[in-house]
């Protein structure tokens, strides 16, 4: 078997089952595609519009995963285990989330790290929160 790093590709420096889920649970919104909609019916033995209407919601211009209250997070995907931090569908889990973080690093997994490196305690949750904000032309020029 080839290796990762002999292949051309970095390897990996992130754990996922090392981590509390923050990809899971500060992002709002995780887009579905009727692809991601046919996977989900068929992870649950369900019809696709019943697998739309039971997972997604329909917000922000387009379809997207259901979430629900979390004890960490206040609120993540339907789909997140709140006590292992796990994906309950993760052979079921939709494209952007196969794809997540899209590089060899995660930077929710470092801040993690670094935090409980710092901190000198392995169990600490920083509390991560993502406010995006317009920037308007005229100051960017």
């Amino acid at each position: 078997m080839e290796s990762a790093v002999a292949a051309g590709r970095t390897r990996v420096q992130y754990d996922c089952n090392k981590c509390v889920a923050f990809c899971c649970s500060i992002y709002e919104r995780v887009e579905v595609t009727t692809k991601d909609v046919k996977r989900l019916a068929a992870h649950f033995g369900v019809t696709p519009e019943v697998a739309e209407k039971r997972f997604t919601v329909h917000r922000f211009g387009g379809r997207i995963l259901r979430r629900k209250r979390d004890p960490f997070f206040g609120k993540a995907c339907k789909f997140l285990h709140p006590e292992t931090r796990g994906c309950t569908i993760y052979e079921g889990r939709p494209q952007a989330c196969r794809e997540y973080p899209g590089k060899s690093r995660c930077g929710y997994y470092e801040v993690l790290q670094f935090e409980r490196e710092i901190q000198d305690d392995p169990t600490i949750v920083p509390i991560v929160r993502l406010t995006f904000k317009k920037q308007l032309l005229k100051a960017a020029r």
